[in-house]
């Protein structure tokens, strides 16, 4: 009876929030294992080393297994084969964060002082910005296009930037090589980061968030020069987190392709947030939904392998770099629980690519994905020992592999569906 008073509160405090619209704190059953993203496992892990080594899951016949560091007993069937599946990471077997030298003095741009149009003309791409009015907040968004107006454009990509950045630092690097590869990119900071607006760091409500970017994303999706297109999302961290909920928000057949860079599917355990706290700031009703006071777990350290990469990333001007606010961890909680419970619903083809040592998002959310959803297309990658940030944080060759598993991915998803497109 203990135990049960300390995570639910008693029923007439739900019946109070209610009737006054305040959202209540996540209610956890400590019974369930899988769709439960509070659960503490106890399972021991193996060491996992540095090196860079795919582990490809596919529905191609070449489906294969290369790497034995993060294999557990657990495993799968896949088209009559027995595929291993990689087990996640605990906070025990993470590599420290670097002993760094003090960050350098922030520079105008990422790329250092360069202007902007020169930068992106070197870059071979063109940049435009502009805000967008939704019913939940002004966004500020970004696209990138090939730099020549004559190259035929393939598809159109919308991207989703993690939680504290925004698209203006280094998460537009993503953007520039795909805008490189010839798609058109559109990406817009998230309500509450960056340029776009709401409190800075809070996402008491992510249905809206995701609501706000989704209107952003349809109004160019379903323009006269787009429409016929072939069109992606993408979304890197808590990106994936809210793009899966664009696309559960979105009526069917409007995406042609879904692709996800270390998604915020499943918590790690060690960065779970205390369920005594959102229970207790709870009680509060909502008047603590904004404060910053969740323990801070130094994200950044745990996403970037390369200590140079995390140098600049650390000096974004635009990042939220405070304490987790109430109720974006409370959000978090319920979004995972939601989206675990949910997988079977993804019937789009899509891409989900995971470092197996990444301490910020489990790589477990990516193989639960791949086994539940119910997509005849799907493809997951893993890499072995590299970090969260599988593009701006890792080693330049890392970074490259992992582009060049993107970049083919997309080519023969647009062109394989690119006639069938429908045009919503």
């Amino acid at each position: 009876m203990a135990q049960q008073l300390l995570w639910t509160p008693h029923k007439s405090f739900f019946n109070a929030m209610l009737s006054s619209g305040t959202p209540h704190p996540f209610v956890v059953d400590p019974r369930s294992r899988f769709t439960n993203p509070l659960h503490r496992s106890n399972d021991s892990h193996p060491h996992l080393n540095n090196s860079i080594n795919p582990v490809h899951f596919s529905n191609s016949p070449s489906t294969y297994i290369n790497s034995s560091a993060c294999l557990s007993a657990c495993s799968v069937v896949q088209k009559g084969k027995e595929v291993q599946r990689p087990q996640q990471p605990s906070s025990s077997t993470m590599p420290p964060p670097p002993n760094l030298s003090p960050f350098p003095p922030a520079t105008t741009f990422f790329w250092g002082e360069t202007p902007e149009e020169e930068f992106y003309k070197s870059q071979g791409v063109r940049n435009s910005k502009s805000y967008f009015e939704t019913p939940n907040g002004k966004l500020f968004t970004q696209s990138w296009l090939p730099l020549d107006e004559d190259q035929p454009v393939k598809a159109a990509v919308f991207m989703t930037h993690g939680y504290g950045s925004d698209t203006s630092w280094c998460f537009q690097k993503i953007c520039i090589e795909y805008a490189k590869w010839g798609y058109a990119v559109f990406a817009a900071d998230l309500l509450g980061h960056g340029r776009s607006e709401g409190l800075h760091g809070y996402l008491g409500d992510m249905d809206k968030v995701a609501a706000a970017s989704l209107s952003y994303f349809l109004s160019v999706r379903r323009s006269e020069t787009y429409c016929k297109l072939p069109a992606f999302l993408f979304g890197e961290s808590m990106g994936g987190m809210i793009t899966m909920l664009m696309y559960f928000q979105s009526e069917p057949d409007t995406w042609t392709g879904l692709i996800f860079s270390a998604p915020l599917f499943v918590i790690p355990e060690n960065m779970i947030p205390s369920k005594l706290h959102l229970t207790m700031y709870g009680l509060l009703f909502g008047f603590a939904d904004t404060w910053a006071a969740m323990p801070d777990n130094k994200m950044v350290g745990k996403a970037i392998r390369d200590p140079e990469k995390l140098k600049i990333i650390a000096v974004n001007p635009k990042r939220y770099a405070g304490r987790p606010r109430v109720g974006t961890m409370r959000e978090v909680v319920r979004v995972t629980n939601y989206i675990q419970n949910n997988f079977h619903k993804v019937t789009t083809p899509f891409l989900t690519l995971h470092g197996t040592a990444d301490g910020v998002t489990c790589p477990t959310g990516s193989q639960m994905l791949y086994e539940k959803a119910a997509s005849e297309d799907k493809a997951l990658k893993m890499y072995e020992g590299m970090y969260h940030s599988l593009i701006q944080g890792e080693p330049d060759d890392a970074a490259n592999l992992v582009l060049a598993d993107m970049k083919a991915w997309i080519d023969e998803k647009a062109e394989k569906y690119g006639h069938k497109s429908n045009g919503n």
